[in-house]
């Protein structure tokens, strides 16, 4: 069994800690109902992929855009809880596993109800 790996143990930590920033420091109005669903680190931990999902997909580019703008500010609040000798670089992207899932789903059903008839 292999053990759980460091850069996954950071990424999580800064998952938490960057939800934990958007939704109680974040004053800003176009960011509306935003989870972060998954932080990919790279090996180095100099780069994070942060990706976020975001309630009404009408307003998915405009959260995004202000999440990009205030990427300073998230990584300077998390860096005050995260204690590494470098904070990664934090980039936010649009987390479409949910829509993949549900799409699949979806198909699955009609296979099934394809099958009852």
């Amino acid at each position: 069994m292999l053990p759980y790996k460091r850069n996954q143990r950071v990424g999580d930590l800064i998952r938490m800690e960057v939800s934990e920033i958007i939704l109680a420091r974040m004053k800003d109005p176009r960011i509306g109902f935003v989870t972060v669903t998954e932080v990919q680190l790279t090996e180095d931990l100099k780069s994070a992929r942060i990706y976020v999902s975001v309630l009404r997909k009408e307003q998915e580019e405009e959260t995004l855009g202000a999440l990009r703008k205030a990427t300073g500010f998230i990584r300077r609040e998390a860096a005050k809880n995260v204690h590494l000798k470098y904070m990664p670089d934090l980039e936010f992207y649009v987390d479409n596993s949910i829509d993949y899932g549900a799409r699949i789903d979806t198909i699955l059903k009609q296979i099934k109800e394809g099958e009852d008839k």
